[in-house]
């Protein structure tokens, strides 16, 4: 395969999946992983895309964030997957937090147990908490357009008023140094306030989402139990085992 065939396979895949891993690389063109190294060296060279710990990141902007739309349709399995497992934590009685996103979106149809509280900052979980009669409470606060999440002074107050036996968040970027991020100030306030007032504290994300950092610092990986699915290399799991629980559940 020549070297202007194999670029393009390259960015194809980061625009699919925003982030790419070597051996999928070597897998999509046949190539070595030298002869891919190479290839990602020459397009980090041309701002095309940005190398990190065992694979290339597209170059998306740090305050940037994609629309629902835009996320709900990628890595809809590997979603599905974590989300599960998620669910499969919930015991009967608990008071939880479910942040607004589309991993965390697809915790619901896996609650185990109706006699549960739910807080939240998503108004579209809250309608489908409610058609299974479980107890919801939607806090307040300004809607934000692009991720359909409830920001704010009055999300705050909302927040800080309640106690939660679980908290389960979305998160934007999972990285070794920078710990874990999102591109908007005021959702990492509400997820900082979450997580200050839970007992135990989860983050959902997919392995696209690692080695990405965005503009707003939420946590240090210390503080959480993160879980993903098996996109991560071994090398990586183990990396990031050291600095975190680190759940990693089958796809």
């Amino acid at each position: 395969m020549l070297t202007p065939e194999r670029h393009h396979i390259i960015l194809s895949l980061l625009k699919e999946k925003d982030v790419v891993r070597i051996h999928e690389l070597v897998e999509a063109t046949g190539a070595s992983e030298s002869t891919i190294r190479r290839d990602l060296s020459e397009l980090e060279e041309q701002r095309l895309l940005k190398r990190v710990h065992g694979g290339a990141s597209s170059l998306q902007n740090k305050i940037e964030e994609p629309t629902v739309l835009e996320k709900a349709v990628k890595r809809e399995k590997e979603k599905t997957a974590i989300a599960r497992y998620a669910a499969s934590l919930v015991q009967e009685r608990d008071s939880i937090f479910i942040d607004a996103g589309t991993t965390t979106y697809q915790m619901l149809p896996f609650l185990p147990y109706d006699n549960i509280v739910v807080v939240t900052n998503s108004p579209d979980m809250a309608l489908q908490l409610s058609k299974r009669n479980i107890k919801t409470i939607l806090i307040g606060g300004e809607l934000k357009a692009a991720t359909l999440s409830l920001v704010g002074r009055d999300a705050l107050k909302t927040i800080s008023q309640y106690r939660f036996d679980k908290c389960f968040l979305g998160m934007n970027g999972v990285d070794k140094h920078h710990g874990l991020t999102t591109p908007d100030p005021d959702e990492a306030y509400v997820k900082q306030l979450a997580l200050q007032f839970s007992d135990e504290r989860f983050v959902l994300c997919d392995s696209d989402k690692f080695s990405r950092v965005t503009f707003a610092k939420v946590a240090d990986l210390r503080e959480v139990t993160v879980i993903t699915d098996d996109g991560l290399s071994q090398e990586e799991q183990q990396a990031y085992s050291r600095l975190t629980n680190l759940k990693v559940v089958k796809a």
